[in-house]
């Protein structure tokens, strides 16, 4: 990247590094830098330093879009937005030498590899005597500040969300002013085009284009429209796929063209008229939270199960030498779940809903996450690195921390008993068969296949698996005191 200093007082130049914060309004680093003088924008696409996992392709498709937009609000502001590849820690001091920036501002961020990242970055910068400061923009409340009386972090949620919910939430923070933009020239930096977002070779992305608008605008009268036509019948029509009930924002709150912040009071006004459809909503975003407040915790969330006792349950995972013929293929078996070829209406409607439109919804992600874990007796975490690919909504915490909820592994998890039968599910939430009817409509015919698996039988299979997983790890504690392999209950 050619040097190319600002023309103007340098002192007075401040960068905003941009990260999964790509809006202008309710964003204090913006705020900061325009306050600062001169703000630059920057966002750096790192999938080079150690431990970063890259993002899907589904993710990426927004994310070119949502930069698209992100630079369009900027310039409305004056304010230029520099794009950059590499190792983040590198080279977002060299692009503040190159700028001639004094202060870099960003918004926190709450991965272990990321925050390592934020600091090398911080620590190079000061040594440079560059000024950095960052905020809280992302979650209603820092990781930190929520505990236990024994002052251990949050396992199950209600309890989590009663000292979340009570805490003083702050309210959305205002746009910058016109005209708070770095005059003269800055550092060109890398082309959107030549960040490499978009599909290569085969377009798979026109059924996200058809549903999708990924902008701060969009994500804003999106938030509106839910408030006044969705919301009154939240809490009853959320749970049903074939109606128009869920608000849709997951997307914009994962790349933070919508805050939390701006969502939790935009129930403020709803809460007198639908005090329980309110109630309910915001527990979602209590869940968002509490997944967040788990990762902080565990950042190995995606890859270990945070109870240790599952472990030990036979879980399958595809092997290069597994035979077909000596038993179920799973290799099989896990292309079927992802092409939506099950035989199971409901479960193929949703993962056809998924690649088509980036999205699943949320009571279909519950019945067909049971279905692969439990029914095929599939490892969750070949799910999860399904979903991470697939949607456009897959962030570090909720992702995982959702499928470890199904699969029984997880904080607060679902019983591992309750396995979701796909056949009970779509009667009582799809009654009519609208929604199966439009992802599948060759269900009934002789060409759709027949189910993988019994699921009464896969049903006692996966019970069977538990309570051996329980007097396994059982004996290992009874004949080695002192050490328990997981101290929460079964």
């Amino acid at each position: 990247m050619a040097s190319s200093h600002t023309d103007g007082n340098p002192a007075d130049t401040a960068i905003v590094w941009f990260r999964d914060d790509l809006r202008v309004a309710d964003n204090p680093a913006l705020l900061a830098a325009a306050a600062h003088g001169n703000a630059v924008g920057l966002y750096v696409l790192d999938q080079e330093s150690a431990g970063i996992r890259p993002l899907g392709g589904a993710a990426r498709w927004w994310l070119h879009h949502a930069l698209e937009d992100l630079r369009a609000g900027l310039a409305g502001l004056g304010i230029p937005l520099i794009l950059a590849r590499g190792p983040a820690a590198l080279l977002v001091p060299e692009i503040c030498d190159q700028v001639g920036a004094s202060a870099v501002f960003w918004n926190r961020r709450y991965g272990a590899v990321e925050r390592v990242v934020d600091t090398v970055a911080k620590q190079r910068l000061q040594r440079a005597d560059v000024q950095v400061e960052s905020f809280q923009a992302s979650l209603l409340h820092e990781p930190w500040r929520l505990a236990t009386g024994a002052g251990t972090p949050y396992r199950v949620f209600t309890p989590f969300w009663k000292a979340a919910s009570s805490l003083e939430i702050r309210y959305p923070l205002p746009t910058p002013a016109p005209g708070c933009g770095a005059p003269g020239r800055i550092p060109a930096g890398d082309a959107l085009d030549d960040l490499c977002l978009l599909p290569l070779g085969v377009d798979w992305a026109a059924g996200l284009r058809e549903h999708w608008s990924p902008s701060e605008g969009a994500g804003l009268s999106l938030l509106g429209a839910f408030i006044q036509d969705v919301l009154p019948d939240y809490a009853t029509a959320r749970e049903r796929p074939d109606l128009h009930g869920s608000s849709r924002l997951s997307p914009y709150l994962r790349w933070g063209q919508l805050s939390p912040f701006q969502v939790w009071h935009a129930l403020a006004g709803s809460r007198a008229g639908h005090p329980h459809d309110a109630s309910v909503f915001a527990s979602q975003l209590g869940w968002r939270e509490f997944c967040w407040h788990q990762l902080f915790h565990n950042p190995d969330l995606a890859v270990a199960n945070l109870r240790p006792v599952f472990n030990a349950y036979p879980w399958k995972w595809p092997d290069a030498s597994e035979p077909a013929a000596e038993g179920p293929d799973t290799r099989a078996h896990l292309a079927a779940w992802q092409q939506g070829m099950t035989g199971l209406p409901l479960v193929d409607a949703g993962q056809r809903e998924l690649w088509h439109t980036g999205w699943m919804h949320n009571r279909v992600r519950m019945v067909s996450a049971s279905f692969l874990v439990k029914n095929l007796g599939i490892h969750w975490r070949l799910g999860e690195q399904w979903f991470w690919d697939t949607l456009v909504d897959a962030d570090a915490a909720s992702n995982p921390a959702n499928w470890q909820w199904v699969a029984g592994s997880g904080a607060d998890a679902s019983p591992f008993f309750r396995i979701f039968n796909p056949e009970t599910q779509a009667k009582k939430f799809d009654p009519e068969g609208r929604y199966t009817g439009a992802w599948v409509p060759e269900a009934g015919n002789p060409h759709y296949p027949e189910p993988l698996v019994d699921l009464k039988e896969s049903r006692a299979l996966a019970l069977d698996s538990y309570a051996g997983m329980k007097a396994a790890t059982s004996s290992v504690a009874v004949s080695s005191p002192g050490r328990s392999p997981d101290s929460s209950p079964a």
